[in-house]
């Protein structure tokens, strides 16, 4: 059996997918359902209390009722709630995106601490794994191909949302609403309608993404689990400029900096480990700086975000 030192650089390189293909997930879901909210003209920055939200209720479901299933499901219920709260704020008069999206990292962060707390123990039920590995002798090798359904379902979400932008009549009353809400509006398309739906249904997503934390990777439920990967996907979207499959592959890049500096530390090379463990938030930084340079447009970007700006 070829064990998995004996793959020298292979084995790093496998390591990173299979921690790029586990740690893509959050993102996935996150970036999937800001890019759907910021389609019709809305920005959700309370991502990151919403998918901390949805890692404890996940948890603390399936704690309680031993189905991991039931705990994704409320996650999502959850995080559609949260979202739906946040819609209907920042449909009242004079308030402002970003000031609502701050208060909602602010109170998801904290009622899931609140109620977290009690469930600070070892791993709930965990989701099943979708195993693409079975008869590969390497261990690494076969770590790396069990899959979570989360991964697959999220690739599947990524073309549907894709599909539904550009085919539907649904996404094209969305866009309209993002790009020209007064123009929407004229047409009889139903604009606060569509931001509440957009909304509700991005943040549910986000919910599902905070499930994976606690029923998949890593499996456990504490206060530092999501490490600023709400607020970091929401700037992907900036960098896969509005465009779901662009934000898949984007979440890939940036789950495979996020497993760079485990992956070398598995490996024996453990100098700069905290550079590489910081490589998430780099990239972010790096992207960001690119994304909004002078030179460049924003190619994509809703209409009234870009008057906004």
């Amino acid at each position: 059996m070829q064990s998995s030192d004996s793959l020298g650089n292979l084995g790093i390189l496998v390591a990173i997918a299979g921690g790029a293909l586990r740690g893509s997930i959050p993102y996935i879901y996150v970036s999937l359902g800001e890019c759907l909210t910021e389609k019709s003209g809305r920005i959700n920055l309370g991502m990151e209390g919403i998918l901390l939200m949805g890692a404890m209720t996940a948890f603390a479901v399936s704690d309680q009722s031993g189905s991991p299933w039931l705990g994704l499901l409320a996650a999502a219920f959850v995080g559609g709630l949260f979202g739906l709260l946040l819609a209907g704020i920042t449909e009242l008069p004079g308030v402002n995106d970003v000031a609502a999206g701050i208060a909602m990292i602010i109170f998801g962060s904290g009622l899931a601490f609140f109620f977290g707390k009690q469930f600070v123990a070892p791993m709930a039920p965990q989701l099943p794994v979708i195993d693409f590995g079975q008869g590969i002798a390497n261990a690494g090798v076969h770590a790396a191909l069990r899959i979570s359904p989360l991964f697959v379902l999220g690739i599947a979400v990524a073309f549907l949302m894709h599909f539904a932008f550009e085919r539907t009549r649904w996404g094209l009353h969305l866009r309209a609403v993002g790009d020209a809400p007064d123009a929407a509006r004229s047409m009889g398309i139903a604009v606060r309608r569509h931001r509440v739906v957009a909304t509700t249904i991005g943040a549910a997503l986000a919910g599902i993404g905070g499930s994976h934390l606690t029923l998949y990777f890593p499996g456990i439920w504490s206060e530092g689990i999501s490490g600023g990967q709400g607020l970091m996907a929401v700037a992907l979207v900036i960098f896969a400029r509005w465009s779901p499959l662009r934000c898949l592959a984007a979440s890939l890049l940036f789950g495979g900096a996020q497993a760079l500096g485990p992956s070398l530390q598995s490996a024996g090379i453990s100098g700069f480990y905290h550079v590489f463990n910081a490589s998430p938030y780099l990239l972010t930084l790096v992207l960001m700086v690119l994304s909004c340079s002078r030179t460049r447009r924003l190619d994509g970007i809703p209409g009234s975000l870009a008057r906004r700006g």
